[in-house]
């Protein structure tokens, strides 16, 4: 099969023919058609991160396509089903974490010792062909495409648990800091929920965008949304925990921040002077919170409640994929069609 191999760090990524997988006990074999390129898996590649233990270093994991093989013992998926496939794929079952005997989330790929996930410890989507549990699959809306499905896959299902994760109320207003791949998804997701929607950007060409996507209204920072009022919970979707800290002044009280994403360089501290002890204020972090969550996304977006703007690469240009994500230069996810 052709896969899109990373050949060591920092080095482009090229198609290359290799092994095509055999799905194992409780395995399906997918025909991967779509795969989502998030900025984790140039992150990952590129020396940010640590460097995946695959070889050939394949990730991705925003996999869409069809089941073409089912392995020993699989009873939940057919030959012929559409479906997608998230990160994490299931925890060691004997380490500390695991004997938790929690569901199996994004909270297991963070704290379990050994992890099996898609595209970090195992290969990823970005190939022909993947094997994966059919347990970390999930099925597609028909009325979905693989090209719009692929990034719900990480960034609607990330976006989405996020929301729930603020548990906000009905007559509570929502604020989506940073109007990118996760945020462009959490503002139509508050504003399809029913939820007052506040898009906090410092991005000025995109303050129209924002209003298109269903925010009520933009504002720059957090100095902004305290002058309009304020927001019952903020969603930060952007990777800078600076803007997010600074995004407190916005907060209002007993209200929740829900921190989405990963900032590779900074930290995420707390000003003394904003009295943060007597606000009665949650500061929350969220990752993939249940497959229930990522079909709830997925029938959203399904039903054109939810939309996500995509660009579509084909496979032959993997390497001018990588660098527009780079460089962000995508807007707002890129999509890889295998």
């Amino acid at each position: 099969m052709l896969a899109s191999v990373c050949p060591a760090v920092g080095q482009a990524w090229e198609l290359r023919e290799v092994p095509t997988p055999v799905p194992g006990p409780g395995e399906v074999l997918i025909r991967v058609h779509a795969s989502g390129l998030c900025r984790n898996d140039v992150w990952l590649t590129d020396g940010t991160y640590p460097y995946p233990p695959i070889e050939p270093t394949i990730v991705g994991h925003e996999p869409a396509g069809e089941v073409v093989e089912v392995g020993a013992g699989v009873t939940s998926r057919r030959v012929g089903d559409r479906v997608g496939a998230t990160w994490i794929q299931g925890g060691c079952g004997s380490c500390d974490h695991c004997r938790l005997n929690l569901p199996v989330t994004g909270i297991t790929g963070m704290n379990c010792v050994s992890p099996a996930m898609t595209g970090l410890t195992r290969p990823g989507g970005h190939a022909e062909y993947l094997a994966v549990p059919a347990s970390s699959t999930v099925l597609l809306p028909d009325a979905l495409s693989y090209e719009m499905a692929a990034p719900l896959l990480c960034a609607g299902y990330t976006s989405w648990s996020a929301l729930r994760a603020g548990n906000p109320q009905p007559h509570e207003r929502v604020a989506v800091l940073g109007i990118g791949g996760l945020g462009h998804l959490a503002v139509q997701f508050s504003r399809a929920c029913g939820f007052e929607t506040v898009a906090v950007t410092s991005s000025p060409d995109k303050t129209e965008l924002a209003r298109g996507l269903g925010a009520d209204h933009v504002v720059s920072d957090g100095e902004g949304l305290a002058k309009i009022g304020g927001a019952d919970v903020v969603v930060v979707t952007g990777t800078s925990y600076g803007a997010a800290a600074e995004c407190l002044s916005g907060l209002r009280v007993n209200g929740r921040m829900v921190l989405a994403t990963i900032d590779p360089a900074g930290s995420f501290t707390i000003d003394p002077s904003r009295q943060f002890f007597a606000k009665g204020q949650t500061i929350l972090g969220a990752t993939h919170n249940g497959l229930p969550y990522l079909v709830e996304a997925l029938d959203l977006a399904a039903s054109g409640a939810v939309t996500a703007h995509i660009e579509v690469f084909p496979k032959e240009e993997i390497a001018e994929a990588v660098d527009r994500v780079a460089a962000g230069d995508v807007r707002f996810r890129a999509v890889v069609t295998y």
